[in-house]
């Protein structure tokens, strides 16, 4: 089943690859919209890291997420959404690129804290070394001050969910940075309410998923953890 989800992803990835823009989409009116947050930077990568690998990795996982789950989603079921603003309410599931480069505004930090208070899961990626780690740790203080990020451990059922994950370090050949880490931050309920996948790029995994860029096992690895995380944010 998760080859042939694979090959179907290539075909369909093949079929949207073209110039590189950041354009808004309008998802259809599916269960799950992946949310894709724009949040204030320090330019760091930029201005640009937020948007790194959109829109190909959330098509790629989407389209994996309708074929091996019940989950009523199609491939584009997608959107950028602004921090900022209200529409961050609207979607439980919230997937950060780059957050070394975040520098959030205060009405930011305040929707943050908001939106993990309201419920909401935040899947934070793509970023590596200490300088990253210590610029996320800051932000998240702003609207935490009173929680930690803590590392977790395979045999946290976050990482048998669905599928099960046998080794958490099987990416770490194919992405830059230092030891890979997945950190947690829990809410008051102690619930995993953000992951951190820290000198790691899962996103890479997904958007490159039809270009053979990885071997099939860390490729499909990092499909399963996403959809482990997404169905984690839909029953806790």
């Amino acid at each position: 089943m998760l080859i042939v989800s694979l090959l179907s992803s290539l075909a369909y990835g093949q079929r949207f690859r073209g110039r590189y823009t950041i354009e808004q989409n309008d998802p259809p009116a599916t269960e799950f919209i992946a949310a894709r947050w724009h949040f204030g930077t320090n330019g760091l990568i930029g201005h640009m890291g937020w948007s790194h690998n959109y829109p190909y990795s959330e098509l790629h996982l989407n389209e994996f997420v309708a074929q091996t789950t019940r989950i009523d989603v199609q491939s584009r079921s997608y959107r950028i959404v602004e921090l900022g603003t209200d529409d961050v309410f609207d979607h439980p599931f919230t997937y950060v690129s780059e957050p070394g480069e975040m520098e959030l505004t205060d009405q930011e930090v305040e929707n943050l804290r908001e939106y993990i208070d309201r419920g909401g899961f935040i899947l934070i990626d793509d970023f590596d070394g200490p300088r990253h780690l210590a610029q996320l740790r800051s932000q998240l203080w702003r609207a935490f001050p009173d929680r930690t990020l803590f590392p977790l451990t395979i045999d946290h059922p976050i990482f048998d969910l669905i599928f099960e994950l046998q080794d958490l370090y099987g990416m770490a050949p194919y992405v830059p940075g230092g030891s890979l880490t997945y950190y947690g931050m829990l809410n008051d309920r102690g619930e995993i309410v953000i992951v951190a996948c820290h000198n790691n790029d899962l996103a890479n995994f997904w958007d490159r998923i039809d270009q053979g860029s990885y071997p099939l096992r860390p490729s499909t690895d990092a499909f399963r953890m996403g959809i482990n995380y997404l169905v984690y944010s839909m029953t806790h």
